[in-house]
Order: C-alpha cells, then structure tokens, then sequence
C-alpha cells in the first residue's frame, strides 16, 4: 500500500477498477440517479440539528428498500436496520449537516441556502465538507446491500448523523439510545471525502487517524484604567500574552516529542480603545492530540500554567485566569487494526494498488470515533478517506499552477462522481468482507 503524501507522482489516469466485474458495472448503472440525488443534496444544505428535510428524504429511501427506519434520533438523526439472518452488527454512518459558509464554486447547482445558526445569525449554508457526497454513498450502499442479502448474513444498522461539524451529533445518538434501542454494532465503518489526494483513490490510516479537539477559554481577569498610567493597572493583555507564550512550552518542552499535540490560541479578544487599559482579555484555544494521557496533560497544563501567570502578575487568587473547556470536545479516531488490515486486504485486491494508500494521521477532527469508544472492547471501527480532487486541478496542483481548496473552504467543490462511485463501492466491499464471512464460515 502506497504512502498518501502532498506530492504524489502524477501516476493517476481517470480511476477504474482494479478489474470489471458485476459489483462495479451494479454501481455504475446506479450513478445517473445518484448524481440526481448528490446535486439535489448540494443545493438544498442543511444546518447542525437543522436536517429535518434531508432526513425525511432519505429515510424514504430506506423504507423503500425494506428497511425498518426509525427518525428523530439524537435530534434529525435516522437509523435504518436490516436483518437478513445470523452473524455481526454492522453499523454504517454517514453525517448529515452542511456549515455556515456562502458556496464559491461556481456549480450550476451551487447553494443558495441560508438559514440563521444556533447563535442568531443569518447564514448562507454550503456543502463545504463533502456530507452530501457522503449521504449519496450511503443510498448506494443500502441500495446494494438490499439487492444483495443472498451474499451476506447478519444485521445492517446504516445510521445518518447530525451535526458533526458541531462533535455533538454521535454523542447525541447515542445518549438517546443508539445501542440500547437498536441492535448494538460489532464492527462500525465510515467513509470521507478528502480534499489532499486524487479523485477516486482510498487513504487509509492504521491506528489513531484523527485527533483529539477540545475548545478551551481562558478568561484573563485584570484591574483596568487610563493607557497612560499602566502602574495603577493590572493589565490582563500583558497577561495575556505572557499566557500565549508559555503555552508553546507545553508541546515544545512538556509533551514527549514522538507525540503529536497541538495548543493554538485562536483569538485573543481585549480592549475597546487605544488609550484603556480593559478588566479582562479572553483567549480562545483549540487543543489537538491523539491519545488521551497527552490530552490530559495540555489540558492541565493549560490550566495550571494560566493560574501560575496570573500568581506571577501579582493578582489575588480570586482574580487567577478561568480556564474552562467547552463541551465541544470529539474524541480521537482510532482505526483498530484487524479491521483496517482485512479492509485493506479487500480494497486492495478490488481497487488495485495503485488506488489504495497509506493515508498519514492528521490533527483534525471526527466524531465518529464515538461509536467505537462507547464499547471500545468489542466494537472494531474503520474511517477511511476517498479522494476528491478532480485528477486536472491535481494535476495542476502538482506543476505549482494552483493552489487546491481545503475541506470547509467555499471553493471545494469534490469531483462528486468519483467520490460517490468510489466510496459506494468501497462500503459495500466493506460491507461484504465483513457480514459476507457468515455464509462462508470464514472469521
């Protein structure tokens, strides 16, 4: 399996399969409608815990294929179950929401949503992360799967999320019983779309995939007055910045350097005038690790180096900084690894290994990774990307002629045909390898 790097050699041609057989030629005749489904879904985004139109649409797809659909979990949230004999649990997820950002692409059938957010702002909405190239794989697959129960035994549980752009919408379903009230997963698998490898080709990663994301406010309290008589002031700006700096001692000096982790303070908000000197600064954090004993520790640190600033400023211990992490926290993926290994076995052997690539850990987030952790030791769970990038912009890209859209940016505009058609495939090869083994005897 070839490493998924930036700089890939240009050694990519339109994608095909490894070789033709009934499964992709199944797929392809299905891709005119699908494509229906995707610029339908593109043009009508939704926001976090606002996709009530986008699940009504597609728990009628499942209903239409036999499924037993139940909505409004966890919020908008639908899971669809199909039981066809003995043998595990699969569940398969796809993630509902759309985000707050004005489309750029230029599409025909561009967004021209807007809707008004959680906080009250009136927004423009746009499929930014490619959620629609997801949902539209997962009508794919189900479709699949349904026409197929002769070559699978066990229980299909193909779940829509909502508001994982948020962390919340996993979280969310299972609090409201995702594995009491339905049948509890053995294995669990997902797929996203990337915007950093070509049209068509499968990343995957071995082990912890996506990081740790926690938000963290540090409330920087001071004594405020005149800008020209700083000695009768605490001035929680100073504070502030002498926090920010020691901050970067806690990846550079305190975390083991074979651990990934990273502290960036993403605002630092003070002041109204030149001349005030203002009673408080509050900086907003993002922290990303991997594991949960380097999570623990810049947490703590965070907390531990703000107050001994504000000791050092000569505040009374009342005024120390606050230090609070916000409830958006979404836990690290972890791919477990004889899961990923027999996918990459069968993906490879499908795909051809031209298409299926080591994909590299990155510091973003997926809450996903939930699934997996609320029963850890019996749960298996894969994430794997597919490549978005249509092959001439990669192309470009690689000559230096352009620069390429990152996920979230208004300009990402995935080559959605590829995606759908890759990752369509991929989940019901997935799928197969894993209920598939029951009618053969196989483990």
């Amino acid at each position: 399996m070839r490493r998924l790097i930036y700089a890939l050699p240009l050694l990519f041609a339109l994608p095909t399969p490894a070789h033709a057989d009934e499964l992709s030629d199944a797929v392809a005749a299905e891709m005119p409608e699908l494509m229906e489904l995707y610029r339908y879904l593109h043009e009508h985004p939704e926001l976090s815990f606002q996709e009530v139109e986008t699940a009504a649409r597609l728990a009628a797809e499942a209903r239409a294929l036999g499924f037993d659909v139940t909505t409004e979990v966890g919020g908008t949230g639908v899971v669809a179950v199909l039981e066809n004999g003995p043998g595990p649990v699969l569940l398969m997820r796809a993630d509902m929401d759309g985000l707050p950002v004005e489309e750029a692409t230029g599409l025909p059938f561009a967004s021209q949503v807007t809707a008004t957010t959680d906080e009250g702002i009136e927004s423009h909405v746009m499929h930014a992360c490619g959620h629609d190239t997801h949902m539209t794989a997962w009508v794919g697959t189900i479709r699949q799967l349904a026409a197929r129960r002769g070559e699978w035994s066990g229980t299909l549980v193909a779940i829509l999320q909502p508001a994982e752009e948020r962390g919340a919408g996993a979280r969310m379903m299972l609090e409201d019983g995702l594995y009491e009230r339905f049948p509890k997963p053995d294995y669990a698998i997902a797929f996203h779309d990337s915007a950093s490898a070509p049209a068509g080709t499968i990343g995957v990663v071995n082990g912890w995939a996506m990081a740790n994301v926690d938000s963290v406010d540090v409330t920087v309290h001071g004594v405020g007055g005149h800008g020209a008589y700083p000695h009768t002031t605490r001035d929680p700006i100073v504070l502030g910045a002498r926090i920010v700096g020691a901050l970067q001692t806690l990846v550079s000096r305190e975390v083991d350097p074979q651990h990934a982790a990273v502290v960036t303070v993403g605002a630092f908000n003070a002041g109204t005038k030149h001349n005030i000197i203002s009673d408080e600064a509050r900086l907003l954090l993002t922290v990303r690790s991997y594991t949960d004993e380097v999570r623990e520790q810049l947490l703590s640190g965070i907390e531990r180096i703000s107050r001994a600033e504000g000791m050092v400023a000569g505040l009374p211990e009342d005024q120390w900084p606050t230090v609070t992490r916000r409830d958006e926290y979404t836990p690290a993926v972890f791919n477990t690894p004889a899961l990923t290994t027999q996918l990459v076995t069968a993906f490879t052997a499908r795909f051809g290994e031209e298409r299926v690539l080591e994909g590299e850990p990155v510091m973003g987030g997926e809450d996903f990774s939930r699934y997996w952790r609320a029963d850890r030791d019996n749960i298996q769970s894969v994430l794997f990307w597919v490549g978005g990038v249509p092959q001439g912009r990669w192309d470009a890209a690689q000559r230096g002629e352009i620069s390429l859209p990152s996920l979230h940016s208004a300009r990402w505009a995935p080559d959605a045909e590829a995606v759908i058609s890759t990752a369509t495939e991929a989940l019901v090869t997935a799928a197969l390898e894993i209920l598939g083994n029951e009618m053969t005897g196989e483990e």
